[in-house]
């Protein structure tokens, strides 16, 4: 890149919630992923290799409709197994674009995979790697 003053030492991916306790709770407890509480109310989630990413709070929150964060699993039904089992759900559409199983899998259309939503309403998913 050239040299004009942008010479990033790494980049990391943010985005808002509207309740940093129960994200932290969702994250951390229900997901089993690394987060730390970071300044001015943020938290820090940890992720393989190294990556991080900021939840920040945002009292007009709006989820996003789009997914904002994609997991990587070999197997995406034995993943939705033990999401449902952690109590969260992963049949969120009902839409003919995106037709889902029971579980909320989407086969055959790419690689498999099902989406679910954080306790902020953000869009998640586990998808075959």
């Amino acid at each position: 890149m050239d040299s004009v003053g942008f010479t990033p030492a790494h980049a990391f991916s943010g985005f808002s919630v509207n309740d940093t306790a129960a994200a932290k709770q969702f994250y951390g407890g229900t997901l089993g992923l690394e987060v730390a509480e970071g300044p001015m109310g943020t938290l820090e989630l940890s992720l393989p290799g190294g990556v991080k990413v900021m939840m920040y709070p945002k009292p007009d929150h709006q989820p996003a409709t789009f997914t904002i964060l994609n997991f990587a699993v070999e197997d995406v039904e034995a993943a939705v197994d033990q999401l449902n089992g952690r109590g969260v759900r992963t049949k969120i559409y009902n839409d003919p674009d995106l037709p889902t199983d029971d579980k909320g899998i989407m086969r055959g259309n790419g690689p498999d995979i099902a989406w679910f939503k954080d306790p902020a309403g953000n869009v998640l998913a586990v998808l075959k790697q």
